[in-house]
């Protein structure tokens, strides 16, 4: 749907919009060169449902709330799928009367009208739906990914071979080979998943995704396509089709409902065979904003503080796939205007930031991290971003560039920002360089986030209080400091909705659904939130759907610093830390499970190493 801004406005407008957020969103329209509603949308000022209906009633269409899974086969059929995804028009019903019920995302383009009812006849009547909705509807043309490579695969017989035995013909494009490896990662983008496994098994071959951090079996494939499909594989990346014994990375770019993806191959010789993990890659992905990923209060305006100096360093740590790099790249693109050099070194390079100069390491032609630190240094840089400090001389050159008059960012794999500190002693680096370059630490984890279509609320049980009150160490006299950090992280937009769900659920009846309400009291924790046990179309069935980071940002100020020229451990330092007002990220976790964007669980999960 796309709405002329005047119109856009005017309907914001109505939706209680204020003139100070209308020219906040003008602003970032002319910055980012979207569309105004898509980035009220994005901003949780309306939500895409409300929008629509707005819309509906001024151009005088019915709404409807299309339920894909209504749909009958005969009646979408009726219009050929490519021109139902052309014009973004589906046929989900017909009347007693033989009219065509039609839902489009646009009915006021009058060209798709016109060839509407050239195709289908006269006898249409048009109804407005959301552009989620509509996709969902455009989905029901393909089978799920089981049945629909059962019928790829079944439609030729591949034969069990060597990869050098392998015909072209059975690699070309319109090969079932080829038609398997590009539903296997179209079913990977369209699930929202970061990777992409192919496994071979002693009798099959298993295909697995992992969504919002977990992973997930999909199918199983016959033992007699490996061959074919990890050759086709290797043909798109550029890698060596005859070469089984040894590991190989490529890439290659696939596009998928209008966006471009880069999806990073990974080959690896296992017993059963060679596996394959792809990294998806959406090259459209804009840098979300700072509390958009999660970060609020002290945590945001101290980073927000170390951003803006001259020099300095800022470290971000964390396990594989905790969000390290997303930071980086929302910190990054904040940073990039055309009066600052950025230059950074990366291994790999994982988004792209148009404006910032990016080099890949590359080993093989001796482009190291600290050979290409070195070559940056040269390049006149304001800001210097290294991809991970890996050893004591990275570690020393990011610390000198820091010295410098340069403001360097790195990564570093540490449990948790206090003992990124201890860990650059053991790298050599004097304390006193430590204690004058780094600005602040940042530690962080990825959570699931609620389904917020489908969430419910409970009142906590005594049982289940007193469980959280020896978890997170809560007593009578810090609850009225919970409060109020909840209070500081709804205010901060953590969990608030500018439109709040009608649907929202209670779980026991007792609890209130407002997620804009508070769930604690200076006394006690009122309320919780807890996943659907079966979810909902929305989640696909699990109860989450996307991530949040749950962050604890350190900052290095006097008390800090006199720790680290004492060579203090990092409990020491992390209790100081917190006596100086920085939040745990168990804590920060916790703050988030009380606004209802994601569970106690969750936090358990992937904070439990540090009880």
């Amino acid at each position: 749907m796309r709405i002329a801004d005047s119109l856009a406005e005017k309907l914001l407008k109505q939706a209680d919009i204020t003139d100070e957020q209308l020219k906040q969103l003008h602003e970032q329209e002319a910055r980012e060169k979207k569309p105004l509603q898509d980035i009220a949308i994005r901003s949780n000022l309306i939500s895409e449902k409300e929008l629509t209906k707005l819309y509906a009633e001024e151009i005088e269409v019915p709404l409807i709330e299309l339920n894909a899974k209504d749909i009958k086969k005969d009646d979408l059929h009726l219009l050929p799928e490519r021109i139902a995804r052309q014009y973004h028009a589906v046929v989900f019903g017909v009347d007693e009367n033989d009219t065509k019920l039609v839902a489009m995302e646009d009915p006021d383009d009058i060209q798709a009208l016109n060839f509407l009812q050239k195709q289908l006849g006269n006898n249409i009547r048009v109804f407005i739906t959301t552009n989620s909705l509509l996709q969902a509807g455009l989905d029901q043309y393909r089978e799920n990914v089981g049945s629909e490579l059962t019928k790829v695969i079944s439609g030729e017989d591949i034969q069990e071979a060597e990869a050098e035995d392998i015909k072209e013909s059975d690699l070309t494009e319109d090969s079932p080979i080829a038609q398997t490896v590009n539903l296997i990662v179209e079913y990977g983008v369209k699930s929202g998943a970061s990777d992409i496994h192919i496994e071979p098994r002693e009798g099959y071959v298993i295909t697995r995704y992992r969504i919002d951090g977990m992973l997930r079996e999909a199918n199983k494939l016959p033992r007699k396509v490996l061959s074919a499909l990890v050759s086709r594989i290797k043909i798109l990346s550029n890698l060596k089709i005859d070469e089984h014994r040894a590991p190989q990375d490529g890439r290659f770019k696939v596009q998928v409902s209008g966006n471009m993806y880069a999806l990073r191959v990974s080959t690896l010789p296992i017993v059963d065979g060679e596996k394959v993990v792809m990294r998806i890659l959406n090259e459209g992905t804009k840098a979300a904003e700072l509390d958009q990923l999660g970060f609020w209060g002290s945590a945001k305006s101290a980073l927000e503080h170390a951003m803006i100096q001259p020099h300095g360093m800022i470290l971000v740590t964390g396990p594989t796939g905790s969000g390290k790099s997303t930071t980086l790249f929302s910190v990054l693109s904040k940073l990039n205007t055309p009066n600052v050099n950025i230059s950074t070194i990366e291994d790999p390079v994982e988004y792209r930031i148009p404006g910032v100069n990016q080099t890949q390491v590359n080993p093989v032609a001796g482009m190291t991290f600290i050979n290409g630190l070195r070559a940056l240094l040269r390049q006149d840089p304001n800001v210097i971003m290294v991809g991970e400090i890996r050893d004591g001389e990275t570690a020393s050159l990011g610390v000198q560039a820091a010295l410098t008059g340069h403001l360097v960012f790195s990564t570093l794999h540490t449990n948790n920002a206090a003992t990124c500190l201890p860990r650059l002693l053991d790298m050599n680096i004097e304390p006193f360089l430590i204690a004058s370059t780094l600005r602040v630490v940042i530690g962080q984890r990825l959570v699931r986030r609620l389904c917020t279509s489908c969430r419910e609320a409970y009142q906590p049980t005594a049982e289940d209080l007193k469980t959280i009150a020896k978890t997170f160490k809560l007593s009578a006299a810090n609850m009225i400091h919970i409060h109020e950090l909840e209070k500081q992280a709804l205010s901060d937009t953590i969990g608030h909705q500018a439109v709040p769900d009608k649907n929202a659920k209670s779980k026991d009846g007792k609890a209130s659904a407002d997620s804009n309400e508070l769930s604690t009291a200076p006394h006690g924790v009122k309320r919780l939130f807890a996943a659907h046990i079966d979810g909902c179309e929305s989640c696909n069935h699990t109860g989450y759907k996307g991530r949040i980071g749950i962050y604890e940002v350190l900052n290095n100020d006097t008390p800090i610093q006199s720790l680290i020229l004492a060579n203090s451990t990092s409990e020491v330092i992390e209790k100081a830390a917190i006596e100086e007002g920085m939040v745990t990220m168990q804590l920060d976790g916790f703050i988030k499970a009380l606004r209802g964007e994601t569970t106690i669980e969750e936090i358990l999960r992937v904070t439990s190493t540090q009880e």
